[in-house]
């Protein structure tokens, strides 16, 4: 696929069918999205794969905290609410799905459902949990090069018939995680990735989010007016 169409044609996946991913193709995945750009070539990622009983615990452990009230743990410092912009971006998709699922503003039951299917990672067949060495903090470049593997994976899938939706609410319970996933204590959970083949009969799968026009964030600085 080319480059400009596969970009363009990846979207979230939220719905998933239950057939398991096999392993040798999330493998292929990885060997090509591990082709991102790096920082100085640190590669300062692990990806830990997860399916079975232990995404299972994990789900379960998430949607256990969340309901009895225990505050979201990150593993690193980051701002919750979104303000202005980026606010009324992320409150414009929201609506986009509730429409799409037929979620009415007052349906506090299946919005909370809906809420809580991201702490269950979508009831994605597979997790891939993204880390880095707790040494590197602070390390917002690291956080840089896992974003940038990050995308490199959720294309990759895409181009082999895979769905995902990069999940910050699967890890705000990282203990949980860190637990169930087996991971190390020098390890510092970034971000989980849910992959699986897409549900067409599920609707908020139709959901496209929108970009904004380049000049609301493009500056072009020392180009001759004229071009």
């Amino acid at each position: 696929m080319e480059f400009e169409t596969l970009i363009k044609a990846r979207k979230s996946i939220r719905g998933y069918l239950k057939d398991a991913v096999p392993r040798d193709v999330i493998d292929e995945i990885i060997a090509v999205a591990k082709w991102a750009p790096s920082s100085m070539n640190t590669q300062p990622w692990y990806v830990h794969v997860v399916t079975g009983e232990p995404l299972d615990r994990i789900r379960q452990g998430n949607t256990h905290n969340m309901v009895s009230g225990v505050p979201p743990k990150r593993d690193f410092p980051m701002k919750e609410a979104y303000e202005g912009e980026h606010r009324k971006r992320q409150v414009e998709v929201a609506v986009q799905l509730f429409e799409a699922m037929g979620i009415a503003r007052d349906d506090k039951e299946r919005r909370t459902d809906w809420v809580m299917r991201g702490f269950r990672q979508f009831d994605a067949p597979v997790s891939l949990v993204l880390t880095y060495d707790k040494y590197l903090e602070p390390a917002a470049i690291s956080h840089f090069d896992l974003g940038a593997i990050t995308h490199a994976i959720v294309l990759a899938a895409w181009e082999r018939g895979l769905g995902c939706v990069i999940n910050g609410q699967g890890i705000m319970q990282s203990s949980v995680v860190r637990e169930h996933a087996g991971i190390p204590d020098d390890q510092n959970i970034m971000i989980c990735i849910a992959m699986g083949y897409p549900d067409e009969a599920f609707v908020a799968n139709d959901v496209k989010s929108r970009r904004e026009d380049n000049a609301s964030f493009v500056r072009y600085v020392g180009f001759d007016t004229a071009d």
